[in-house]
């Protein structure tokens, strides 16, 4: 890889030697590649509490989940639901990697999460006490009344960048890191932040990725207001409609997805499994005002090729951020189009796992490492015919081999953020 890093030193090639995922179809890895392989779907209808307000009510929720595999009691009482999907994810890779923890101060942190408070439920009885006849709070009686009902912790659970300390103490990871909140794209910009650091000589090595708990019901009730959810209840699993006939919204999903990148030559050097290789990444933004052209989506598929020396012709996957928006779907299946032409295949994993919103990008990416690792791409899962306006090789039914050298994965933001990473079959020669 041509250039130079930070320090005058040339450019590192980076590899993905563990990949640990948390969703609806398993906890571990394992189970959720051969789930999407066989194209199951964890969609079912919302059962932890009442959605009857709501205009969806179908998610994916993450079951036989046991967060003191990850962290001792001590530690979880601190923790939101959201931040041991996380930890759980991240020691997953971890362990796939076989790595072994060392002083930290080479060692990257770069995580993605759209956590906004603490665990609302937390506060029902002070609430309800204090409620008057006609439906307010009085404020007054709450605050006499939280401190003693409320759970103690509250405030230190609903620490938005929370993850980073769980992370970072589990495996004494004192490098570079930043925490970035926002939806899809927020952990795909964890991916690229790590790349660049590994790259550039900032870090050996760097744990990346991002979790959400989007379907709870303070996840669903934003989606709602957003008008994201598929009211399409009455669909189950085929509610989802990826770049669909009929596409209505998305049904949103838990989970966590994180990759170990490390310096090509040490993973070489301790014999790691490399996944693949990482080569490059781009970001842009989209005025929703320009409509539903794709340019912003274009330009950053193009951009992550060029960085890594690439050409459209050399892609054998795309794993789209595609999830059921009428809008958003279609530039983005605009923007591929554009950039890599119609006969690349392309899959999106929402309809198995649902939208994991700000863990999706990292989603995405870990789903395109172990399609080139592997030499499968999982189908999409929707018997609803293909919006003729989308126009692309949509992977459907059954998994297909990938054909090409190189896999790219997808994030849109919801107001216009655009990301795009690349990755390449490892093989181990020299660029």
């Amino acid at each position: 890889m041509n250039g130079l890093g930070v320090f005058g030193t040339r450019r590192r090639r980076v590899a993905v030697t563990g990949v640990g995922l948390v969703t609806g179809l398993g906890v571990g890895t394992a189970d959720t590649w051969k789930s999407l392989l066989d194209g199951v779907s964890a969609v079912a209808p919302v059962e932890e509490f009442d959605a009857g307000e709501l205009s969806g009510k179908l998610s994916v929720r993450v079951t036989g989940f046991e967060p003191g595999e990850f962290a001792t009691k001590r530690v979880l009482r601190s923790m939101s639901y959201s931040d041991r999907l996380g930890l759980a994810a991240a020691s997953l890779a971890m362990r796939d990697a076989h790595a072994e923890v060392g002083d930290g101060q080479r060692d990257g942190l770069f995580i993605g999460s759209g956590k906004e408070i603490s665990d609302p439920s937390h506060l029902l009885a002070a609430t309800l006490a204090a409620r008057l006849p006609d439906g307010s709070v009085d404020v007054r009686r709450f605050g006499e009344i939280a401190p003693t009902s409320a759970y103690p912790l509250f405030y230190i659970e609903g620490l938005q960048a929370a993850s980073l300390f769980y992370v970072s103490q589990a495996f004494g990871f004192r490098g570079t890191n930043t925490y970035f909140d926002g939806s899809a794209e927020a952990s795909a910009q964890a991916v690229a932040s790590g790349y660049r650091a590994v790259r550039d000589d900032y870090a050996d090595r760097a744990l990346v990725g991002g979790v959400a708990d989007a379907a709870s019901w303070w996840g669903m009730a934003k989606l709602d207001s957003l008008g994201m959810l598929t009211p399409s209840t009455a669909l189950g699993a085929q509610a989802c409609r990826p770049m669909g006939l009929g596409r209505d919204g998305t049904v949103p999903g838990d989970g966590a997805a994180f990759l170990l990148l490390e310096a090509w030559d040490s993973a070489v050097a301790r014999s790691a499994t490399i996944y693949a290789e990482m080569i490059g990444e781009a970001s842009t933004q989209e005025p929703l005002s320009a409509g539903p052209g794709g340019e912003g989506m274009s330009r950053a598929v193009a951009g992550a090729l060029a960085r890594g020396s690439r050409c459209p012709q050399e892609v054998g996957v795309v794993i789209a951020s595609a999830s059921g928006s009428p809008d958003h779907d279609l530039s983005e299946a605009l923007g591929l189009r554009s950039a890599l032409g119609e006969a690349v295949p392309v899959t999106s994993v929402v309809g198995s796992t649902g939208n994991l919103m700000a863990g999706l990008g990292a989603l995405n990416a870990a789903v395109a490492v172990l399609s080139l690792h592997h030499g499968a791409i999982p189908p999409m899962i929707s018997s609803a015919p293909l919006d003729p306006a989308c126009s692309l090789s949509v992977v459907r039914d059954r998994p297909s081999p990938v054909s090409g050298e190189v896999g790219v994965s997808t994030a849109r933001g919801l107001f216009g953020q655009n990301v795009a990473l690349a990755f390449r079959r490892s093989k181990g020669e020299q660029c």
